[in-house]
């Protein structure tokens, strides 16, 4: 993700030109009013997803959508015949700080250059909450069967949905494997507050789910490091998806032979600094530096960022800056998820317009293998005769916020046309919705469990 290429920080913030820093002071004032956008799309969407029973990350996606080209147009970004013109922020300043119609385009262009930044930033500062968070001992103790499941949840629906899209569809091999990769990912968060709910957290199709879905993540970072490798050049090489594999992975690999080393080295740094941020910012350092590595030999920085996490996850420091990334991340990380669904035109999936047919179709088409292609995962349980394996299927469905970084690496690659990113989008979120509501349907006697334990409680 090379998300400082190509970037123009021109406009001239110093410039002695009366006009051109009149621009500059616009091009701020236009940044400031789409993080007050963000930010309040972002907690709005959240507190309500929250509060009906659904994860505040898809409540941060739909508020993105409403504030975005599909709604509001407050927050919108250049290309697909979007101009100026369809920006309620610039024409916010036109009308009230005498922003003159010919300097609009350049303070919107900028204005669109410096989110789109931030929002590259605010995924790889994700995925180094999600490394970690990412315990390396758990995930080499959840056993063969969560192995197997989580590979089975990996390859199903990302070959049924590659070359679905291919043959029925016609899409080109690389946008085809972009969102076939995208349905690759499942939601650890959103499946293990259900099954906390329930009281079905430490069964054993409970952490074969929760062990299957940390693996996913993991193979989904790989995948999704390939894909966006590839959708830089366009086509599909063999030899150089062979390479970016066998490096992606290496690159992990030695992220944790070098844990072993660097920890200690990083605690005593940590431990002889004496100003504010003696932990968080070497964390960042160290973060950073990684994302560049992976970037200079072809990998995604995100795959960086996730490495990172996984070293400093064994330090000793790790609980102290989990706490401490926090609030970074509740900072950046609502500017890519608000970011996503605000580029997000939902109008693609019109069926009133014939043109926009095919792509409802694609969206149903990825809908129906995103969910048969996890819950036959269970299937792929052996030696449990009497293990609910429907269950566990069911609890592989949700992609949540893994889904949605693979969304918004496609929609920033420019690799996904229109009908397929909003398809893709679709697709995470009604799987999201599912999830819950399936998972307590697959475990009846838990209802049960719950309604005579509160029956007795009351007694």
């Amino acid at each position: 993700m090379q998300f400082l290429v190509g970037i123009n920080f021109s406009f001239p913030l110093l410039a002695t030109n009366a006009t051109e820093a009149a621009d500059g002071s616009m091009v701020v004032a236009a940044v400031l009013l789409s993080l007050v956008v963000i930010y309040l799309a972002s907690k709005v969407g959240g507190e309500i997803s929250n509060r009906v029973g659904l994860p505040p990350v898809l409540g941060e996606l739909v508020g993105g959508v409403f504030v975005g080209i599909s709604v509001a147009h407050l927050l919108v970004f250049p290309g697909g015949g979007v101009d100026s013109s369809n920006s309620l922020i610039i024409t916010f300043l036109q009308v009230t700080a005498g922003l003159s119609p010919e300097a609009a385009p350049q303070v919107f262009a900028a204005q669109s250059e410096v989110i789109t930044v931030l929002s590259e930033l605010g995924v790889i500062i994700l995925l180094f909450e999600i490394g970690l968070e990412s315990n390396l001992k758990d995930l080499m103790a959840v056993g063969i069967q969560a192995t197997i499941v989580a590979i089975v949840g990996v390859a199903v629906p990302f070959t049924a949905g590659t070359v679905g899209l291919m043959t029925l569809f016609g899409i080109g091999a690389v946008p085809a494997i972009f969102a076939g990769a995208a349905l690759t990912a499942t939601s650890i968060g959103i499946t293990s507050k259900v099954l906390s709910e329930l009281g079905k957290l430490n069964s054993k199709e409970g952490q074969i789910i929760l062990g299957a879905a940390v693996i996913d993540d993991v193979l989904g970072i790989i995948v999704l490091a390939v894909v966006a490798s590839l959708a830089k050049d366009g086509v599909v090489d063999v030899g150089k998806v062979v390479y970016l594999i066998i490096s992606a992975t290496g690159f992990l690999l030695g992220a944790i032979i070098l844990g072993n080393v660097f920890n200690k080295s990083f605690v005593a740094i940590a431990n002889s600094l004496k100003t504010r941020g003696e932990l968080v910012i070497p964390a960042f350092i160290f973060a950073f530096v990684m994302a560049y590595l992976a970037a200079i030999i072809q990998l995604e920085a995100i795959l960086g960022a996730f490495a990172a996490g996984l070293v400093l996850e064994e330090t000793d420091k790790r609980l102290e800056l989990q706490k401490q990334v926090i609030p970074v991340a509740d900072l950046m990380v609502p500017i890519f998820f608000v970011t996503v669904g605000a580029k997000t035109d939902l109008g693609v999936l019109n069926p009133a317009i014939p043109s926009n047919r095919e792509g409802l179709i694609m969206a149903i088409f990825l809908i129906t293998v995103a969910i048969i292609g996890k819950v036959i995962t269970g299937l792929s349980v052996f030696g449990q005769p009497q293990i609910n394996r429907l269950a566990i299927g069911v609890g592989m469905i949700p992609r949540g916020e893994v889904g949605l970084v693979f969304a918004g690496v496609g929609a920033a690659s420019g690799v996904l046309s229109k009908p397929l990113g909003a398809a893709i989008i679709m697709m995470v979120i009604l799987t999201t919705f599912l999830a819950p509501p399936l998972l307590r349907f697959v475990f009846p006697e838990s209802s049960k469990l719950t309604t005579d334990s509160e029956k007795l409680i009351q007694d």
